[in-house]
């Protein structure tokens, strides 16, 4: 990767010397003219809608409760168990 820029007619430079300040390269040619992009304004919610963060959360929630449930109870039957044991006993053996 060459640090010197080069126009057309023109001899190489270096971009940085000691006693000035580097030539600024875009990266995007004419991103520095371009309009800027200006933020949206919060909206407020409605009335109808300000507890609904709350209550995706809740959702949510019970959701990873029951699933956590489902795998507690699928991981104590003795077929699991026993396959779990036996992945564990196969990879400590290993040398």
């Amino acid at each position: 990767m060459s640090l010197n820029y080069q126009t057309p007619g023109e001899a190489a430079r270096p971009l940085r010397q000691d006693s000035e300040k580097a030539d600024v390269l875009e990266i995007y040619p004419g991103a520095s003219t371009a309009p800027r992009v200006k933020p949206r304004p919060r909206r407020r919610l409605i009335g109808s809608e300000s507890g609904m963060a709350t209550a995706e959360y809740a959702i949510a929630t019970l959701a990873a409760v029951g699933f956590a449930g489902l795998l507690v109870f699928i991981l104590r039957s003795d077929e699991v168990r026993g396959f779990l044991l036996n992945l564990i006993r196969t990879a400590l053996a290993l040398p």
